[in-house]
């Protein structure tokens, strides 16, 4: 299966059935092609844009901030962030969310908050992701591309946290804006992941 069967809860989740769920229509446990073309439509402008920045500038410093941002998106935030969410603990090889369809989890699963070095990491490698064309857009004096790329990358966290983080099921992401109440409904059919944030029996 491309994603995970909706009908049946997450692997973390000790209730058998989806049905009367409080949390349903509030967290998004389960995902689709409608939600990972979502999240694509949102994030590719930034990327599209502040790719032709550096384009122009350099093919090689292009080059370097593709590899850039395969290796944080690929390896340090799957690490950093990724592991602590309850998705990861899914069979399979390979992560099935909007965010990170496909990465595969070379890690093993670790619930519970991140650390304050992991929130470092994973905020400083955002800066370096969408910063890195910054300076090429600058000094290479694309002021319209530069506006445009800051727009689009100013709408796609705006986005990101409004309509995607307010319903996410990785607490322990620092942009996550999931509201106490209902994380305290999720955590009480999932046990383990309350035991990991100290509030399990």
């Amino acid at each position: 299966m491309l994603f995970l069967d909706p009908n049946k809860p997450i692997a973390t989740c000790v209730s058998k059935s989806c049905q009367g769920c409080p949390v349903e229509d509030k967290l998004h446990c389960h995902f689709t092609l409608k939600d990972l073309t979502h999240f694509l439509l949102i994030v590719l402008p930034s990327f599209l844009l502040g790719g032709a920045g550096v384009y122009h500038f350099s093919g090689w410093m292009l080059s370097l901030w593709i590899f850039m941002v395969i290796g944080y998106f690929g390896f340090i935030e799957i690490r950093v962030m990724c592991s602590h969410c309850p998705h990861y603990a899914e069979p399979g090889k390979s992560l099935k969310c909007w965010a990170n369809y496909g990465s595969l989890k070379l890690w093993k699963y670790r619930p519970g908050p991140m650390s304050p070095v992991e929130k470092g990491v994973f905020l400083g490698g955002f800066i370096i992701v969408w910063g890195y064309p910054l300076l090429f857009l600058v000094l290479g004096y694309q002021w319209f591309l530069l506006s445009v790329y800051v727009i689009s990358v100013a709408g796609f966290f705006m986005t990101l946290k409004t309509f995607l983080c307010s319903q996410c099921i990785n607490f322990a992401c620092p942009l996550n804006k999931v509201p106490k109440n209902i994380r305290n409904a999720f955590l009480e059919r999932n046990p383990t992941i309350a035991k990991a944030w100290g509030l399990g029996k």
